[in-house]
């Protein structure tokens, strides 16, 4: 199984990402960080750059469609199987494009999806 890289990572325990980190790593899925801030959740370290991760099979959106832009080849770089828009964070345009990549978009919510056993 792939690891999942999280874009809008925080450390705010009331923040949708952060509860979606604790929850893959409690389902035993391995993630990756990406945010704002340097910072350190889970024993993991949320990057601030654009990292080329191996291995991602999923991408789980948390930042809204105006930051997005700027990770479009960003993500296709790294060819996940698919990627997740939050409630939220949809964007036709970007949908578009991955699925033109051979890329799965879901409009879904990843806590929704990894309490119903669907992720």
């Amino acid at each position: 199984m792939g690891k999942t890289l999280i874009i809008g990572a925080s450390s705010n325990p009331e923040r949708y990402s952060y509860l979606a980190a604790r929850k893959l790593l409690k389902y035993g899925h391995e993630i990756e960080l990406i945010g704002k801030r340097a910072e350190v959740i889970f024993e993991r370290t949320i990057d601030t750059e654009k990292i080329q991760f191996e291995d991602i099979d999923t991408v789980t959106m948390y930042i809204s469609d105006k930051f997005q832009p700027e990770y479009y080849e960003y993500i296709i770089s790294l060819n996940p199987r698919r990627v997740i828009f939050n409630p939220g964070t949809e964007n036709p345009e970007f949908e578009e494009l991955l699925i033109k990549n051979d890329i799965h978009v879901e409009e879904s919510c990843t806590l929704v999806l990894l309490e119903t056993g669907q992720y």
